[in-house]
């Protein structure tokens, strides 16, 4: 830990709480009972829809909480939930703050369910064409980026677990192909800040956690050269993560060679670098209901079967999405009369 740190000036309260993290077991610690592999949704929208009035029906039209509908009907056994940092009120764009985001994974954990925590270190989208820093923090030395980093990671685990809930698995940033809080953590021209960055959310997730995995997400699930690039260039400048996450989001005519692609790319991480895989976002053309359904089952069952168990799950992003949600998001897997596509069905066994 010294060592790593080393040539930055690191704050006293820091080093120690690392200190005596890394001796004694953390009062929030829990053994981690993710299941052995996770059939996910990403449902971070629920909160803002049904303020909105949004109501969901099964198959045959009866008006189900959609988590009961997600687990029972789909077999959905885990939830992604995101939070942003000071996020605007606006449904699609913002409203999850880290106490929304803590009561909907108190519903989920309510019915069976294990959670992912994705934090976007943004108080809006953090993804490979924007990873701006949050208000708050833009006139921060890099320092006091890393001290915030810390102390909001912990701040929204801290919120989780004050209703019950230890997440399972939480992403150090989201779809960080380029590294996150930009530019003083752009992968592109310094690596090695984005690696400090990760490392900073990771010792914090796991000073209030030791079961929890912490998890490096990139977009481009088949670009094997985006994943060497970025997880190779952390783990060269001292990164500590748990394991590597992926998004896909192929059309209805590719998915095909997308799959291929992606499952080969997670063969020769787990080659490299031995850790394990998850996918945190697929979608699909909600047009396409049938292609979208053949493209979850493919990934579900190719994913399980990875090498050595090294896969550990595949989580559809918003499924209770209609056609057209939030200015145009045409990905979900509810039609505009509430009730499902047969796309989910591609998780059942």
């Amino acid at each position: 830990m010294l060592k790593f740190v080393r040539g930055y000036k690191i704050s006293i309260t820091l080093v120690l709480v690392l200190l005596f993290t890394s001796i004694m077991l953390p009062a929030g610690q829990h053994v981690s009972a993710a299941p052995s592999f996770a059939k996910g949704a990403d449902i971070s929208w629920v909160p803002g829809m049904e303020a909105q009035g949004y109501k969901w029906k099964d198959k045959n039209g009866v008006q189900r909480d959609i988590i009961d509908i997600l687990k029972n009907d789909y077999q959905i056994n885990s939830v992604r939930i995101r939070v942003f940092v000071n996020p605007s009120n606006d449904y699609g764009n913002g409203y999850m703050n880290k106490d929304r985001a803590a009561a909907l994974a108190q519903r989920a954990k309510n019915a069976g369910m294990s959670v992912m925590l994705t934090l976007h270190y943004s108080d809006s989208w953090a993804d490979p064409g924007q990873q701006t820093k949050p208000a708050a923090w833009k006139n921060y030395t890099f320092q006091q980026l890393m001290d915030a980093v810390w102390n909001h990671t912990r701040d929204v685990m801290t919120a989780m677990q004050s209703k019950g809930v230890t997440p399972d698995w939480v992403q150090i940033g989201n779809e960080t192909s380029n590294g996150m809080l930009w530019e003083d953590g752009k992968a592109s021209t310094n690596m090695k800040n984005y690696a400090w960055l990760v490392n900073t959310g990771h010792n914090a997730v796991k000073s209030m956690s030791t079961g929890t995995k912490t998890i490096v997400h990139l977009a481009g699930g088949d670009d094997n050269a985006l994943y060497v690039w970025n997880i190779g260039g952390l783990i060269n400048n001292g990164a500590n993560f748990d394991m590597i996450a992926m998004s896909l989001y192929p059309s209805a005519s590719g998915w095909n060679t997308a799959v291929t692609n992606t499952v080969n790319n997670a063969k020769d991480l787990i080659n490299r670098y031995g850790k394990e895989i998850i996918v945190s976002e697929i979608g699909m053309d909600n047009n396409q209901p049938a292609a979208g359904k053949s493209f979850v089952t493919a990934m579900k069952n190719q994913f399980r079967n990875l090498p050595n168990g090294k896969g550990k799950g595949v989580f559809y992003w918003e499924p209770q999405a209609t056609p057209g949600y939030n200015g145009g998001y045409g990905k979900g897997a509810w039609q505009s009369n509430m009730m499902p596509t047969v796309v989910m069905e591609g998780f059942i066994d």
